[in-house]
């Protein structure tokens, strides 16, 4: 089974889910204090004792699961990967490097990992000189990197780029690019709560766990 892997704030609530994209089934969900490796790990056990056998695994990135399960195949979504990136630059970018590296990122869900990682990286060697720049910082009297939130989407790119394009190098496994199959979960898990505001807390929760329970 391919497992997409993720944890939503349902209300007060955390809940942890896990969902075979292509039986279009969540065979795992838990409550949870928060996203942790913790959560990955017991999630993992616990199919694994049921007999489930996970051949690659899909996630967001908060929780680094190829150092956590070294040896099974892991993909980064690239519909988070893009919210990282626009969350740093915005959909408009003042700065020439920002509106470029925008201009990359859109292209992910059409790329190959040949095409995305040559342009990604003629960027960062065109941007290197800019992105080093920093400047005096007038309160601390310290200097820092003058174009931090750029770094910052470079960077993310750079550390999820070895499992950006996981599912091309499996095509036997059918792995999904996005974790869209389970995000669709949990977005009517909210919109039902929305519609039943006046709900008590554990109603609530009965209703996550019968709507999250079901082929959806």
């Amino acid at each position: 089974m391919v497992a997409i892997m993720d944890a939503s704030k349902v209300g007060n609530e955390w809940i942890f889910v896990v969902r075979d994209p292509h039986a279009k089934e969540n065979v795992y969900m838990s409550t949870v204090p928060c996203e942790s490796t913790f959560c990955y790990q017991i999630a993992f056990k616990t199919l694994t004792e049921q007999g489930f056998t996970i051949t690659a695994i899909v996630g967001d990135g908060k929780v680094a699961v190829s150092w956590l399960f070294k040896g099974i195949p892991s993909q980064m979504c690239h519909f988070h990967q893009k919210q990282i990136v626009v969350r740093c630059i915005t959909l408009n970018p003042l700065l020439p490097a920002g509106v470029e590296l925008l201009a990359i990122i859109q292209t992910l869900t059409k790329s190959t990992e040949a095409k995305f990682t040559l342009r990604f990286t003629d960027w960062c060697v065109k941007w290197d000189s800019f992105l080093k720049e920093k400047s005096l910082n007038e309160k601390t009297g310290k200097y820092a990197y003058t174009h931090r939130k750029l770094r910052s989407a470079r960077d993310s790119i750079k550390r999820h780029l070895p499992i950006l394009f996981t599912f091309e190098r499996y095509p036997e496994l059918h792995i999904p690019n996005t974790t869209n199959s389970l995000d669709g979960s949990f977005t009517k898990i909210k919109n039902s709560i929305g519609i039943h505001a006046g709900l008590a807390h554990e109603q609530k929760m009965k209703m996550v766990r019968t709507l999250l329970g079901g082929k959806v």
